[in-house]
């Protein structure tokens, strides 16, 4: 059973703000926060059993309104989960101009995306499901779109994240959970050392500004390269010019799957603790983020500064820049329309050896 519990922390602006407690037998348990419908905390065991927070965050709402250089911590980032060229697109020859908040681009929805709105919570068995609309014109979208995501934990020690959507007029829908992890624990030091595999025999080259150039690159050879396991911080700092955008990783790689049937996209294991994560995906891409902008400013819940590549991002969604290529061959339409309903699924499932 899923409990609430008040927040404690006293913001005057907004009503209703709660943290949502999950728990299973196993003695797992998730914290989310109708504040972003951010994941405050997941505390999982070790080999031995210890249980750790290993999600980065803030332990006030304060915290997360007044992040420095909003890092997004375990929100839910849309109406376009990552970035759009220039804040333009187009659909049916009808050109929108969306709010640029990274540069000369749109990134994460925009100023007031949906990870700095209040959602509409409402708790039912195993989970909580948190619902928002997002009204024609914000942030320079078309349609009133009406967007929920339903947070459920099972005895497998998974989280599951279910999207769904629904618009009155067409428009372009990406949404995906920012959690950053550390299997070690939050606040103790950095994600190099965790061994990751994606299964992605492709990505997305980009620019300096990190939009992609509407290639793809096969990663063979290549610091991207994650279809066997290795450590995060081999390639890291490679010499390429990719790792330079970054700088570091934080790029899109396209799965090696077919049709939308949930299949495993990622999986990242922990030597020191034992603690492995594994993605479960309906989405075609994953974003690998290395947490290359964390500099040690923001203070984590334990009280220690979260420090250059302290956290790893493994976002599902399709690809930064769709809407900007779509009917191009490889990239997956990502407009709604009112006939139609969002659907998708992503599982983190947490595990030891």
């Amino acid at each position: 059973m899923s409990n609430r519990t008040t927040s404690s922390v006293g913001v005057t602006d907004f009503d209703a703000v709660g943290v949502y407690t999950l728990t299973n037998n196993s003695g797992v348990i998730v914290r989310i926060t109708n504040y972003g419908a951010t994941v405050t905390s997941i505390v999982v065991p070790d080999r031995n059993g210890n249980m750790t927070d290993v999600v980065l965050g803030h332990n006030s709402l304060e915290g997360y309104i007044n992040a420095i250089d909003r890092p997004y911590f375990g929100a839910v980032v849309g109406r376009y989960g990552n970035r759009i060229a220039r804040g333009r697109f187009s659909i049916d020859g009808t050109e929108y101009s969306l709010s640029t908040n990274n540069g000369a681009n749109h990134l994460h929805g925009g100023h007031m995306g949906f990870d700095k709105v209040v959602w509409d919570a409402d708790v039912a068995g195993n989970g909580v499901t948190f619902s928002y609309l997002a009204k024609d014109g914000e942030e320079g979208y078309p349609g009133n779109l009406k967007i929920s995501v339903r947070y459920s934990l099972t005895e497998q020690n998974e989280l599951v994240m279910h999207y769904t959507g629904m618009t009155d007029t067409p428009t372009v829908v990406n949404v995906t959970n920012h959690a950053y992890f550390n299997l070690k624990g939050e606040g103790e030091g950095t994600i190099s050392d965790h061994v990751l595999q994606i299964n992605a025999s492709t990505f997305t080259p980009v620019d300096a500004g990190l939009i992609p150039t509407g290639a793809f690159a096969n990663v063979a050879q290549t610091p991207f390269d994650f279809r066997e396991p290795k450590p995060i911080g081999r390639d890291i700092d490679a010499d390429d010019e990719q790792i330079r955008n970054g700088p570091g990783y934080d790029h899109n790689w396209v799965l090696d799957r077919k049709g939308n049937d949930m299949a495993l996209a990622a999986t990242v294991y922990e030597p020191a603790s034992g603690r492995i994560l594994e993605v479960f995906t309906q989405e075609p891409c994953i974003q690998f983020y290395s947490g290359n902008f964390l500099d040690g400013r923001l203070i984590g819940k334990s009280g220690r500064a979260y420090g250059f590549r302290s956290g790893l991002c493994l976002e599902t969604q399709h690809a930064p820049d769709s809407p900007n290529h779509s009917g191009e061959p490889g990239w997956p339409s990502v407009i709604l329309s009112p006939d139609e309903i969002y659907d998708t699924t992503t599982r983190y499932k947490f595990s030891v050896k």
